[in-house]
């Protein structure tokens, strides 16, 4: 049985810490703290994930967080540790896509998501994508709400909440 009190703090800290930016780095410190996984070097490591990858608009940085979370709990340890490797794309692959159903469901998104691009998902929520390596287009991503509750912090809430429920029942 998980934990859904703990779950949905760990979604709640997720979607705090986003208000500072650095939507990788929240997921994984939400999880860090929750779980006790972690150390802060996986945190700084996840400072360049945010934004889809270092504000490029790829893979989405809250999933990237999660994805983190989910190396440190079920990840390899030697390199010859194939069935490890295996095992844990596996688990990661869960929840990369319960994270892409429940953006779906969360923010009752017209047309299903194609992919967990950052891109992709901004364009679901706000209808366009931002190019956050812009200034003007990170200033009009801002305005639009995109650091709101209702905007990429609650996508943070979202990825670590779902890395929540698949690791909290490894660890506790």
């Amino acid at each position: 049985m998980v934990d859904e009190v703990l779950v949905k703090e760990i979604g709640r800290r997720a979607l705090f810490y986003d208000k500072y930016s650095g939507c990788s780095q929240s997921v994984l410190l939400a999880l860090q703290e929750g779980l006790g996984v972690g150390d802060i070097e996986s945190f700084r490591a996840a400072t360049v994930l945010s934004g889809g990858v270092a504000r490029r608009g790829e893979t989405c940085g809250a999933l990237l967080g999660a994805l983190m979370a989910v190396g440190i709990v079920d990840g390899r340890s030697r390199m010859p540790d194939t069935p490890a490797y295996a095992a844990a794309c596996a688990e990661a692959d869960a929840v990369a896509t319960e994270f892409q159903r429940r953006v779906e469901k969360d923010f009752h998104l017209k047309e299903p998501l194609k992919s967990t691009i950052c891109w992709d998902i901004q364009r679901g929520i706000y209808g366009r994508s931002y190019d956050l390596r812009d200034i003007a287009q990170r200033e009009a991503f801002y305005a639009c709400g995109g650091h709101g509750d209702e905007g990429c912090p609650k996508v943070c809430g979202v990825a670590a909440e779902v890395a929540a429920e698949r690791l909290l029942p490894k660890i506790k």
